[in-house]
């Protein structure tokens, strides 16, 4: 009798595991649902029309050099870019009035967060404050990014308030994706021009894929501006 009293407290006990095991397994199945329902990326209205292209203008608009950028905020190679060699840049050839930086921000599709970050920036820039958020996005991907998160707007807005921004204007602007024309004439201007890869700068006549270093960057910048310089008296004549 003992034995039959034993081998019942144990069968009880694996059917309480398997119970449990159970009501596990629902549970992950419907935490994972919710997680699957949660996801709000940045539904964009395919009815809003294209608008004209119009880039974000860093240093003077009369350099001698107008470089040209495509990038994606959720690029790694553009952040990575944006982040450690675009200060040299900035420092050694923008500031100097060298070369302007004109960016057309290139939303890619395998990239959930980007078309909320470009409506980020663009909401910025109606303030004046494109560089600080162009900078914040790219030097903190990893917080907003579609890996980190479903709802980048809360980063965004914090980000937006360190700048001290009118955070109801910002909103606004962010909520009403009015700047969605804008953004999507940027991604045509890209495809117009066939970039194929992000970052991409256009240097004069010739393109430069990836996140290229800073001293192929100067030389190519360099180039152009020797070319400029000898092409310079033959214009002064006509």
């Amino acid at each position: 009798m003992a034995k039959k009293s034993v081998k019942k407290t144990q069968n009880k006990s694996f059917i309480g595991i398997l119970v449990a095991i159970g009501l596990v397994g629902v549970a992950a199945i419907g935490y994972l649902t919710t997680r699957s329902n949660d996801v709000q990326v940045m539904r964009i209205d395919t009815s809003v029309p294209i608008g004209k292209a119009e880039s974000y203008l860093i240093g003077r608009e009369d350099a001698p050099v107008q470089v040209v950028e495509f990038a994606d905020f959720e690029c790694p190679a553009c952040g990575s870019w944006a982040s450690l060699t675009e200060p040299d840049v900035r420092s050694r050839l923008i500031q100097t009035g060298t070369m302007s930086l004109r960016f057309y921000d290139f939303p890619l599709p395998m990239h959930k967060n980007t078309w909320a970050a470009s409506n980020a920036v663009a909401c910025a820039a109606e303030q004046g404050k494109f560089v600080e958020m162009h900078d914040q996005l790219f030097q903190a991907q990893n917080e907003w990014n579609g890996e980190a998160t479903s709802k980048p707007k809360g980063k965004f807005m914090e980000y937006a308030k360190s700048f001290a921004l009118d955070m109801a204007k910002f909103e606004d602007c962010f909520d009403s994706q009015r700047m969605i024309p804008r953004i999507k004439g940027n991604r045509a201007e890209a495809e117009r021009r066939m970039i194929a890869q992000t970052p991409t700068f256009i240097i004069g006549d010739k393109q430069y894929p990836g996140d290229v270093p800073f001293d192929q960057f100067k030389k190519a910048v360099e180039d152009e501006l020797a070319k400029k310089t000898a092409a310079a008296p033959k214009d002064a004549k006509k």
